[in-house]
């Protein structure tokens, strides 16, 4: 007796879906709407928020509605992503539902192997460019703290306002007038006039205002 054996086809579905994002009210999403369309997406899901907003409700509904097999589409990455940590998060959850992520101006396509390979490329190097500049910033802070300023900010007085402090010393060198009228004279605050006072290395008695 011959049996014969049944044998089921899982048929996996993918789903083309976009995904377009500008950051204000006034942009137009037509151009990111026009390449996506042309991509083949199925659905497009349409966002105007900003980049560094954490709440994107439509990029939260096309999280959620996302299957297996299913390929994301967006005009740029960083339309996808807040940030690289962002970006780098959403792809990994991505990759670990398998799921895949085409950019079409980046011309990065993850559902290939060539394409997860230059997807990892450029995020390293992004990261190393973000490693750079903030130990370019953390050197140059450090540098100018050793020549005796704070916080990458020159100590002392503009010119005018060390005209303006060497005016404010002479005045009160004369003890002619109060403290209040050579504030109101030199246009600045009486705090001010101290602050400049103290810069010329004036010793600040009782005075009459």
């Amino acid at each position: 007796m011959k049996y014969k054996r049944s044998i089921k086809y899982v048929k996996v579905y993918t789903m083309k879906i976009g995904y377009a994002r500008v950051s204000t009210q006034d942009q137009n999403l037509e151009m990111q709407i026009d390449a996506l369309t042309k991509a083949g997406c199925e659905q497009i899901f349409q966002e105007k928020a900003s980049g560094i907003k954490s709440d994107r409700p439509q990029l939260q509904a096309m999280q959620q509605m996302l299957r297996q097999g299913d390929v994301i589409y967006v005009y740029k990455l960083d339309r996808l992503g807040r940030s690289l940590k962002h970006l780098l998060e959403i792809t990994a959850d991505f990759s670990k539902r398998g799921i895949g992520l085409v950019s079409i101006n980046d011309h990065i396509d993850t559902t290939t192997a060539q394409g997860r390979l230059i997807f990892n490329i450029f995020a390293s190097l992004a990261e190393f460019e973000r490693d750079l500049i903030r130990e370019r910033t953390k050197s140059g802070l450090e540098a100018a703290r050793a020549r005796g300023r704070k916080g990458g900010r020159r100590r002392g007085l503009s010119k005018e306002a060390e005209k303006t402090a060497m005016l404010a010393q002479t005045l009160y060198n004369e003890r002619k007038l109060g403290v209040n009228e050579i504030a109101a004279d030199l246009n600045i605050s009486k705090m001010t006039l101290y602050k400049y006072l103290r810069h010329r290395g004036v010793q600040i008695g009782s005075k009459v205002d």
